[in-house]
């Protein structure tokens, strides 16, 4: 499991790393192009409930940090659809993807 960390004063966010690989492409693509967005999920530590959501923005601090020395392999298919997702929307929504840490 990855972490993403983003603004300092959140929680690390926990993400397996093929998705986090992948999460890295989306988020440097759209942020290259000055393209702030947002990123919902529904950690899965929280049960049923609650929602969490973040504004992507440029400006913003990120780390990606991968447990794997080794890159994952991207799939080029449910890359495109991340992108797709979020260009059509201006969200990005991971639910059952990602975890925020204890």
């Amino acid at each position: 499991m990855g972490k993403l960390k983003y603004d300092h004063t959140a929680e690390p966010i926990q993400i397996e790393d093929v998705t986090l690989a992948h999460l890295k492409v989306v988020i440097a693509t759209k942020l290259r192009r000055q393209e702030s967005f947002m990123m919902t999920w529904r950690p899965i530590d929280q049960g049923e409930g609650g929602r969490l959501t973040a504004w992507i923005h440029p400006s913003v601090p990120l780390v990606f940090v991968f447990d794997s020395p080794d890159a994952p392999a991207i799939d080029s298919k449910r890359l495109e659809e991340m992108i797709h997702a979020t260009n059509a929307t201006g969200e990005l929504v991971l639910d059952h993807l990602v975890k925020t840490l204890d």
